[in-house]
């Protein structure tokens, strides 16, 4: 799979949504289906890189505490045009000696609201890797009858010194929850993490297309204010900027 970087900034603003966003002009089009992924998982594992690193091509290293955003783009596959929103949230843990999932209710709602699954753990800990089987664990309790497409990404890939999960362990959590695994890199894999959400994305087009799927009727998602569009771009500048302030100093 081939993935052109888009390297400017205008066509940064144009292909990348943050919902609400009226400036932005709607396509001619409209898509024939709509794809709701929710990413989950424990503190500072780096779903909100990944997330971002999958929609704009960019890896911003720095962010504030995660309340939860919901990001939408428009994208063709296999010839039809979809909408995706992808829903990022807060942290995961477990309940202390236990193994119980403790999050907010926002989490639940997501999880009610969501037709594909993104679990992210960071190889460098392992405890990011311990709470995924609670986690889907409580999915279930919310989706008792309904498939659950399931990507498992192990981030962090670059820290190889640091690993405390193995890809075998990655791999045979994901075969025993039935879902797919992949190893990246937010901030150096940029087409290894294009090709994970997009193969996802890619399930669920085709399932959807064999069947109705489980129907959730009844639930609105409140759409956060913060962060914006707007947030999102400054936070690029200032990477930017502070990359451009080390190479002078250097």
């Amino acid at each position: 799979m081939l993935l052109i970087p888009e390297d400017t900034m205008s066509q940064y603003s144009t292909s990348f949504l943050l919902l609400p966003i009226p400036e932005y002009p709607a396509l001619d089009c409209a898509p024939n289906k709509i794809i709701k992924l929710v990413v989950l998982g424990g503190s500072s594992v780096g779903k909100t890189a990944l997330v971002v690193r999958f929609l704009t091509k960019r890896f911003i290293g720095d962010y504030e505490a995660n309340t939860g955003a919901l990001y939408s783009r428009k994208f063709t596959i296999d010839g039809e045009q979809i909408s995706l929103q992808v829903q990022d949230t807060p942290f995961v843990s477990l309940e202390d000696d236990t193994d119980s999932i403790c999050c907010q209710e926002q989490i639940n709602r997501s999880i009610y609201w969501a037709d594909g699954f993104v679990f992210v753990y960071s190889i460098t800990d392992y405890e990011s890797f311990r709470l995924l089987r609670p986690l889907h664990q409580h999915i279930r309790r919310i989706h008792p009858n309904a498939n659950i497409p399931l990507l498992l990404m192990a981030n962090k890939g670059d820290l190889l010194r640091a690993r405390q999960v193995s890809s075998k362990e990655g791999l045979q959590l994901a075969t025993e929850l039935g879902g797919t695994y992949c190893e990246v890199s937010a901030r150096e894999n940029c087409e290894g993490v294009h090709e994970a959400f997009q193969q996802l994305c890619q399930e669920l087009s085709r399932s959807s297309s064999s069947c109705n799927g489980e129907k959730r009727r009844g639930l609105h998602l409140v759409r956060p204010k913060s962060p914006n569009m707007q947030d999102l771009k400054r936070r690029l500048k200032q990477a930017l900027t502070s990359k451009g302030k080390s190479a002078t100093t250097l």
